[in-house]
């Protein structure tokens, strides 16, 4: 499948210096019911340990583990026809809000995503690729 390559916008000036950002955690999918399957690869097979979700987020079904300090959340996703809606990867940051007003203010649009317990956004790049920006500290249970 070849996507349209975006060129990127020119940055904005807001008066906001960002804050310093790090990989926290990626996002994969599997069939619904796959969880022990997962945990026999990642778990038994690649030696990752499994962290708990959050509570609020157990419900959705999925595993998680930590990869040495960056986790590997292996989430269901159902319906597995056309593009992938819930791949991607984070990044941990102390000024949310600001990053979001940024990248608004550069005419790139965010949204909110699925609810969960912790302070977040999403954004693509101009490949396509999902981000999520989010708060520190939420992820884990």
């Amino acid at each position: 499948m070849i996507r349209e390559v975006v060129e990127c916008p020119r940055p904005v000036k807001v008066g906001v210096t960002l804050s310093v950002m790090h990989l926290s955690h990626i996002n994969i999918t599997m069939p619904k019911g796959s969880e022990d399957i997962a945990r026999a690869f990642y778990g038994e097979l690649l030696g990752l340990r499994e962290i708990p979700k959050p509570e609020a987020l157990r419900v959705r079904g999925g595993v998680w583990f930590d990869a040495g300090g960056l986790d590997v959340h292996v989430s269901v996703e159902e319906a597995r026809n056309g593009a992938d809606a819930l791949r991607h990867f984070g990044l941990e940051c102390a000024d949310v809000d600001g990053v979001r007003a940024r990248l608004q203010a550069a005419g790139v649009g965010t949204e909110n995503g699925r609810p969960a317990p912790w302070r977040r956004f999403f954004v693509r790049d101009p490949f396509g690729n999902r981000i999520e920006i989010h708060e520190p500290g939420g992820l884990r249970g």
